[in-house]
């Protein structure tokens, strides 16, 4: 239906509703170790983002040397919030029961994190064993680097210009972008803000939608079309 071999979804702020208990957590160490920053601008600046290089972004901008133990204490702490809180993004399994195209998921998360998220919100039997972590690669090969999403379209055999990934940050359109594969922006998670779409377009996506359950449409629409 769609004139791509692949569709790529990122996971975090696109299939689940979670860059906002991140950022939710995330503000509050920061802001506990001598960063004051606000849940709405972690998700601003920093949303795709691993929280290590998140770490080390602060550390350089602020001169602040930031304790290894708040690498853990996040994970810990995040973990705990999503297997409570996370939410599916609404209009998702609309969008999913009418595509045809082969999908996956790659995301920065980690597998254990993918596993616990999608399990509750009920996408693992959608994607099935095509759920891949840029972290299971090996050191610093996360988004923006292209990794993951190559790995990805390696998996299915398909040519990175036949795939369409869906991302709803600057730093994974980046690196779908590298990968030359086409993209397109989301912005109907709870941690959007008021210039996100247009960075997103400034990033490198084709369009920008805030339904998720507008998507089949855009996606037939991108393949007929055929790219820029």
């Amino acid at each position: 239906m769609s004139g791509f071999d692949l569709i790529i979804f990122d996971c975090d702020g696109v299939l689940v509703d979670s860059e906002i208990i991140a950022a939710q957590v995330e503000s509050r160490l920061l802001t506990e170790a001598g960063y004051p920053i606000s849940v709405e601008e972690m998700g601003e600046r920093f949303a795709g983002m691993t929280w290590k290089n998140i770490l080390l972004q602060v550390e350089q901008e602020a001169d602040i040397p930031l304790s290894a133990s708040l690498l853990d204490k996040s994970e810990k702490l995040l973990d705990q919030r999503l297997e409570r809180s996370v939410k599916i993004i609404d209009g998702v399994k609309f969008a999913l029961s009418r595509l045809t195209t082969q999908r996956c998921i790659c995301s920065n998360s980690s597998s254990h994190r993918l596993d616990m998220m999608l399990t509750k919100v009920g996408l693992k039997p959608y994607f099935e064993n095509h759920i891949y972590s840029a972290k299971d690669l090996g050191p610093d090969r996360v988004k923006p680097k292209p990794d993951i999403f190559l790995h990805g379209a390696k998996q299915f055999g398909v040519e990175p210009d036949r795939c369409l990934v869906i991302e709803d940050s600057t730093h994974g359109i980046h690196g779908a972008r590298t990968a030359g594969m086409r993209v397109v922006g989301f912005t109907g998670a709870s941690h959007t803000y008021p210039s996100h779409a247009d960075r997103l377009t400034d990033a490198g996506a084709e369009t920008v939608i805030s339904r998720m359950s507008d998507l089949p449409a855009v996606i037939a629409a991108l393949g007929e079309w055929g790219g820029i």
